[in-house]
């Protein structure tokens, strides 16, 4: 009995200073609190007090968007003539005496990509690139069936075609807008890369109205990291909701590998591109009607105080929407519709991706000082 008080006595205080510690920690850091067991499942520590639950965002599967977009996405496989490449003594005229044959054959040459159905009668959306130059197209739907298509048009300058496929019960994908779509969207990338079969990759989008990248002769890129390999082109960027917000066209890297950079032509650029090739047999474009020239230019004084980019009018057509509104060669065009012309590709696409009977404003500066210009802009007459 004795040994046993003098044990009790000598763990008092260890055991005084761990409750009170306990205590401390527990009043301190209520946070670390252990959840409510009910028996069943493990206790493990509650962090739901760090951040509401209001701001979290994003579904745990995008299952349902690919579901509704994916039978809407088809693979295409094209035949086109290649020429062999053949040993250079075929071509010598020397050894060409001695030789059965100076070229070597035609082959067969098989590419593939990918394409979006947009209508239920058929009409699918590609890139021209991977149609370009066909002798044979067959798309391959996700439900086993396939069809010969025929291009109705194309588009070169802004790398876009049209097909049509005659198939029963076809189903055309749902349309997204990509005027609304913002950096950091979360957006989904279907196609056939490398030819192995329908594929989807995830991203968001990281940029929009991307140019300058000598891609197409007109650009307006949505850019994503979204991978985009070869035989992706042509297929489609959607949303979380399973709408086409673009048409994937590239990737930067050189080497056929996306290295995270990818490039999709919006929907609105693609369905007015769509509508024309059917009506029009053409891609109907604004114009103008004058020659510029870019340059730097330091705006009048009380303006502001930065360098702006601009265009100087080096001639005006006759008989030119522009000729009508009053513009004049010397005229410096400093903004479109209130957005800064701040180089030339850019002042150009924004004509040409107008329409005709659009009304625009350009500020000019002309004489030392600014005006605005309306210009009701008409059909290009080259257009495509």
């Amino acid at each position: 009995m004795h040994a046993l008080l003098k044990f009790l006595i000598f763990i008092r205080w260890p055991v005084v200073t761990g409750l009170l510690a306990s205590m401390a920690i527990l009043l301190f850091y209520p946070s670390i609190r252990p959840a409510h067991n009910t028996g069943q499942e493990p206790a493990f520590l509650d962090f739901s007090g760090l951040e509401p639950k209001e701001q979290w965002h994003g579904p745990v599967s995008y299952a349902a968007a690919v579901s509704k977009a994916s039978a809407s996405v088809v693979n295409i496989y094209t035949r086109k003539q290649s020429e062999q490449r053949s040993h250079p003594y075929f071509t010598d005229p020397f050894f060409r005496r001695f030789l059965s044959r100076g070229n070597a054959p035609q082959q067969p040459k098989f590419d593939l990509g990918s394409g979006v159905i947009v209508t239920k009668d058929g009409y699918l959306l590609t890139n021209n690139h991977v149609i370009s130059d066909a002798e044979e197209i067959v798309v391959a739907l996700q439900d086993g069936r396939d069809a010969q298509a025929r291009i109705v048009g194309t588009n070169q300058k802004n790398d876009l075609a049209v097909l049509k496929i005659d198939l029963d019960n076809l189903r055309p994908i749902s349309m997204g807008s990509a005027e609304t779509a913002q950096v950091g969207d979360v957006v989904l990338a279907i196609g056939n890369p490398f030819g192995v079969g329908q594929t989807v990759t995830q991203g968001i989008i990281s940029a929009t109205r991307r140019r300058g990248l000598n891609i197409a002769d007109f650009e307006n890129f949505i850019q994503t990291d979204a991978a985009i390999n070869p035989g992706n082109s042509g297929g489609a960027l959607i949303d979380t909701r399973g709408q086409l917000v673009g048409i994937a066209t590239a990737n930067l890297a050189q080497s056929g590998y996306t290295g995270g950079i990818g490039f999709a032509i919006p929907t609105d650029t693609a369905m007015q591109t769509l509508h024309d090739i059917i009506e029009h047999g053409r891609v109907v474009r604004g114009w103008l009607g004058v020659d510029v020239e870019g340059l730097a230019i330091r705006p009048p004084q009380g303006q502001t105080t930065q360098r702006l980019g601009g265009f100087l009018i080096t001639g005006v057509d006759a008989n030119s929407p522009a000729e009508r509104a009053g513009l004049r060669a010397m005229d410096i065009i400093i903004r479109i519709n209130d957005k800064e012309g701040n180089n030339l590709v850019w002042g150009e696409q924004e004509i040409a991706e107008s329409r005709p009977g659009d009304k625009i404003e350009i500020e000019i500066i002309r004489d030392g000082q600014v005006q605005v210009v309306g210009v009701v802009l008409g059909e290009n007459p080259s257009s495509g």
